[in-house]
């Protein structure tokens, strides 16, 4: 739970967007900038990892798999608080990697996706991947938007 804003401070924005090279070195810096911006919804711990997680998860596939074998690209990562439901969506522009066989230590991500949102789906584009992840938050408010 975040503490209430002042008296006059700006709202808190309604939405996140950042775009940046889908490298790994890269991934860390967008990952805590995910988890500022939810700092400022109301949301119980728990449900903060979760959705921090599960977006990390989907950034690191589209940096690990999007761009095999050539110059990475971009990847974009969008979230929307709206009443009752929070979605971050992952999108790269590269070309989708079909699961491989696993070791048993490698190849969950998407499963733990999967576990980790109440709601996830994929689609897969000749121009890439997103994977978009939904939370129900009960009475979670959206948001105001910034120009409210």
């Amino acid at each position: 739970m975040t503490d209430p804003l002042p008296p006059g401070a700006p709202a808190p924005p309604a939405s996140f967007h950042r775009r940046t090279a889908a490298v790994a070195d890269r991934l860390p810096d967008l990952r805590e900038a995910l988890g500022r911006w939810l700092d400022t919804l109301d949301l119980g711990i728990e449900r903060h990892e979760d959705v921090v997680l599960a977006g990390y998860e989907a950034m690191a596939n589209s940096a690990e798999h999007a761009y095999r074998d050539r110059e990475p690209g971009p990847i974009d990562v969008r979230a929307e608080a709206l009443p009752g439901r929070l979605t971050v969506t992952v999108s790269d522009y590269g070309t989708w990697q079909p699961p491989s066989e696993t070791n048993g230590l490698r190849g969950r991500g998407l499963l733990l996706i999967d576990s980790l949102a109440d709601h996830c789906a994929q689609v897969h584009r000749e121009d890439g991947t997103t994977v978009t992840m939904t939370w129900l938050t009960g009475d979670l408010p959206a948001a105001p938007h910034p120009d409210a």
